[in-house]
């Protein structure tokens, strides 16, 4: 997850330019009509016009970058030297302020030669490392690049990056029983290529627990930040709420809910923004890939991804033409990212999470393999 600030008075901001449109309270039949319709040719979001006007502090958010895909880091490269000559991203030089959360695909202990740089100075020692250590390297990496992964005030506007991991237990909805589903070791690498010590596991709490305690180093920091500053942008790489995932029976691979989110991570924000939420609150994730953007008991929760260059071609929203997204500029907060498919027609449609028939697409999958 990276979060980058730019005060400069050129930005890619946007406006929502098209309504998404859902038909109210859909059946699957014509949800499915709609799907079809839409993969053929569906509104896209479309960079504002009006960048140059806006002045003063603005936030720019992207999650997911995946820069190990040649289209993607072409991308982060492609950014424009005009107009953040004088900031500073991780990657490309080019925004004055970054904040960044480490992701389950930053703590991979894989033995490519490639990473040994970053990591070790040799190949011996890289073997040895485990995803903790790696998450050090990684934050030490960051202090001397300059990029941010502890809370900040700038110009009265709160940043607070929060640590987090998932676990099993924040799924709460029930199962998908009706067809054969593989096992979270089968489709998550994390249980093969992240190495964690034997008290840590991602098959309980502990990890969870783990990283959220790493959040306590900065209470007073946060307290401060909580006085002084308002609005406050919270962030994390893995979601607090599980209604910020498509419901099980809408998902290729049902089970996705036990490995994205953290119920330590809606307490840990909410103690920040409180219970009851506020205008002035704003929380960004990413992990899950999907464009989102509602408000759920006073806070607003948003995702703006990249994602992998496959998903960025088959869905409406792309993302090279509008990321990353100025949510935050002139004090005040953007105007709702549209259109954002999954938290549009949940803003139509009520979740029922006890449905468990798969929905048409899903069902037509399970049946070819």
């Amino acid at each position: 997850m990276v979060l980058a600030i730019i005060p400069s008075c050129l930005s890619l901001s946007q406006k929502p330019s098209h309504s998404f449109g859902l038909p109210k309270k859909n059946s699957f039949g014509e949800h499915e009509r709609s799907v079809k319709r839409n993969c053929i040719k569906r509104p896209q979001i479309v960079p504002s016009r009006n960048y140059a006007e806006a002045a003063g502090l603005r936030v720019f958010i992207i999650s997911d970058l995946h820069a190990e895909y040649s289209e993607n880091m072409k991308w982060v490269k492609d950014l424009s030297n005009t107009r953040h000559k004088k900031d500073v991203l991780l990657v490309a030089d080019k925004f004055e302020y970054v904040f960044y959360v480490p992701g389950n695909h930053d703590l991979w202990c894989r033995r490519e030669a490639e990473d040994s740089h970053f990591l070790v100075q040799s190949a011996r020692s890289l073997f040895k490392l485990d995803s903790l250590d790696k998450l050090n390297n990684l934050l030490d990496a960051c202090k001397r690049l300059g990029v941010q992964t502890s809370p900040m005030s700038i110009d009265s506007l709160g940043i607070i990056p929060l640590f987090s991991w998932y676990h099993e237990s924040f799924d709460k909805e029930e199962d998908i029983t009706e067809v054969f589903i593989p096992s979270l070791e089968m489709a998550c690498k994390d249980f093969h290529t992240c190495k964690w010590p034997d008290e840590l596991s991602n098959r309980d709490t502990s990890l969870a627990l783990y990283f959220d305690a790493m959040n306590e180093k900065n209470k007073d920091l946060i307290k401060e930040i909580q006085g002084e500053c308002s609005p406050i942008i919270t962030f994390s790489h893995f979601l607090p709420r599980q209604e910020l995932c498509p419901e099980k029976r809408m998902l290729f691979y049902p089970n996705l809910p036990k490995i994205i989110g953290s119920d330590f991570l809606e307490v840990r924000l909410r103690s920040i923004h409180g219970t009851e939420g506020s205008a002035s609150a704003c929380h960004v994730f990413g992990h899950t890939h999907f464009c989102w953007d509602s408000t759920l008991d006073g806070i607003r929760y948003v995702q703006a991804p990249l994602a992998y260059p496959r998903e960025r071609k088959r869905r409406m929203n792309g993302g090279e033409d509008w990321l990353p997204y100025c949510i935050y500029s002139d004090g005040k907060f953007a105007d709702k990212l549209m259109p954002c498919y999954w938290s549009e027609y949940y803003s139509i449609n009520p979740r029922t999470p006890h449905n468990t028939q798969l929905a048409p697409w899903v069902s037509r999958f399970y049946k070819r393999r």
